[in-house]
């Protein structure tokens, strides 16, 4: 292998360490969305206040040591709308339809759709190969979500409008890696394409939360806006630039199938922190999703030469 070859396969090693960190990071989502919901706050102004506390430490982060960062041409804000909006809120607002139609269990796994999604659309947008390597990849981290959340082996409700939303997350989550590709491919480092992803986030979420309740809430004392800042920037601010950081050495497709980890992460998070219990579907399904990670790791043969 030459050293040219050798560069490229260590940075698609670290890439793929980062979108691995940040797929772990999302999985502790449940403690953020949890400790919101005792302060009695919805989902939607779960969402404000993310883009909220995001959006303002990385303003003041980048005024201090990136200005260059803030910089944005006017012909190139539909890829900031499109991870903001058309994907982060528009996922959410899916996402959490689909959990008050159906349950958590189904809910997850219809949003775990999404590395299909990438795979299938980054083929004729991006020209990403198509490989059965990869298709296989998805579908056993699809089916490791499943029994991860206790859709097989579980008691989940379907409905077609839940099924549709549910859907529609998934479509919503895989746009990210689409918009975020875009930016990428027009010169934009992750620190700027993740504050402008929550400055438009902001939009919709400040139109729809209850953003009086979600303030007071956020700074009702010092302990508990210094917990929910720092759980808040843990599982949005970190993992959003973990994973835009490691689309820039990984394939779309690779890059989501790789995020699966989460729903691994959230079921262990839940075990340790909640005694949620453990079943033997659960651990079938954490070993389906490691799997489908080591399977899209594996270089062919083919691919080695190359």
């Amino acid at each position: 292998m030459s050293e040219q070859q050798t560069d490229k396969s260590n940075r698609s090693a670290g890439s793929a360490l980062l979108v691995l960190g940040a797929g772990c990071l999302w999985g502790f989502m449940g403690l953020l969305v949890r400790s919101t919901g005792a302060l009695g706050l919805g989902t939607m102004e779960t969402c404000f206040l993310r883009a909220l506390v995001t959006a303002a430490a990385m303003l003041l982060l980048l005024l201090i040591f990136d200005r260059p960062a803030l910089k944005v041409r006017l012909r190139d804000l539909w890829c900031f709308a499109g991870t903001g909006i058309v994907s982060m809120t528009f996922f959410n607002f899916c996402y959490f339809k689909t959990i008050m139609l159906t349950s958590l269990s189904v809910a997850a796994v219809l949003l775990y759709t999404a590395p299909v999604f990438v795979v299938l659309m980054s083929a004729p947008l991006f020209g990403e190969k198509l490989s059965r390597r990869k298709l296989l990849a998805a579908l056993v981290a699809f089916l490791g979500c499943a029994f991860v959340s206790g859709v097989v082996g579980g008691a989940g409700r379907l409905s077609l409008t839940g099924i549709l939303f549910g859907l529609g997350s998934g479509i919503g989550y895989a746009l990210y890696s689409i918009f975020g590709r875009y930016a990428l491919e027009r010169g934009y480092g992750s620190a700027t394409i993740s504050f402008y992803t929550f400055v438009f986030a902001l939009i919709p979420t400040f139109l729809l939360a209850d953003t009086g309740a979600a303030i007071s809430a956020l700074t009702g004392s010092p302990g508990q806006f210094a917990f929910l800042a720092a759980l808040i920037l843990m599982v949005t601010l970190a993992p959003y630039l973990l994973y835009t950081k490691g689309l820039q050495g990984l394939e779309n497709g690779t890059a989501s199938i790789l995020a699966s980890i989460e729903p691994v992460v959230a079921t262990l998070v839940g075990l340790a922190v909640y005694s949620e219990k453990l079943g033997v579907w659960n651990i079938l399904g954490i070993a389906l999703v490691l799997l489908s990670i080591l399977l899209i790791n594996r270089r062919s043969p083919a691919e080695k030469k190359s």
